[in-house]
C-alpha cells in the first residue's frame, strides 16, 4: 500500500490557524504554535464573552427601567411585580425601551402596576 503524507491537510490547518491569528501582534500572527495558543484563547474568550453580553444587556434593561420608575415613584421590584398582576407581558428591553423614549406610555404602565398592587 502506498504511504500518504498529510502535507497538504496540515498547511491547510496551519494557514486557517494563521488566517485567524491576522492582525496579531509580532510573531502571533506569523509563528504557527504562538499563533495556534492566541487564536485558542481568544476563542475561549469569544465564548465567555457572547454568555457575558446577555447577562450585561439584562442588567442595563433593569437599571434603566428602576431608573423610570423612581421617577414615577415606584420601585423595580414592586413595578414587575404589579404589571404580572395586571397580567401585562413585555420583556425587560421592551421596557426599558419605554422608559427612555415613550414616557408617557411608560408612566401609564406604572399607574396600572399601582393601581393593581393597591
Amino acid at each position: 500500500m502506498a504511504r500518504v503524507k498529510g502535507a497538504m491537510m496540515t498547511r491547510k490547518r496551519r494557514n486557517k490557524t494563521l488566517g485567524l491569528a491576522k492582525g496579531y501582534w509580532g510573531s502571533k500572527s506569523k509563528h504557527f504554535r504562538v499563533a495556534n495558543q492566541a487564536v485558542m484563547k481568544s476563542l475561549s474568550y469569544a465564548y465567555v464573552g457572547r454568555r457575558l453580553k446577555k447577562r450585561d444587556f439584562r442588567r442595563l434593561w433593569i437599571t434603566r427601567i428602576s431608573a423610570g420608575c423612581k421617577m414615577n415613584g415606584m420601585n423595580y421590584s414592586n413595578f414587575i411585580h404589579g404589571l404580572k398582576l395586571a397580567g401585562i407581558d413585555l420583556n425587560r428591553k421592551m421596557l426599558s425601551e419605554m422608559a427612555i423614549h415613550d414616557k408617557a406610555a411608560f408612566s401609564s404602565l406604572c399607574e396600572k402596576a399601582k393601581a393593581q398592587l393597591a
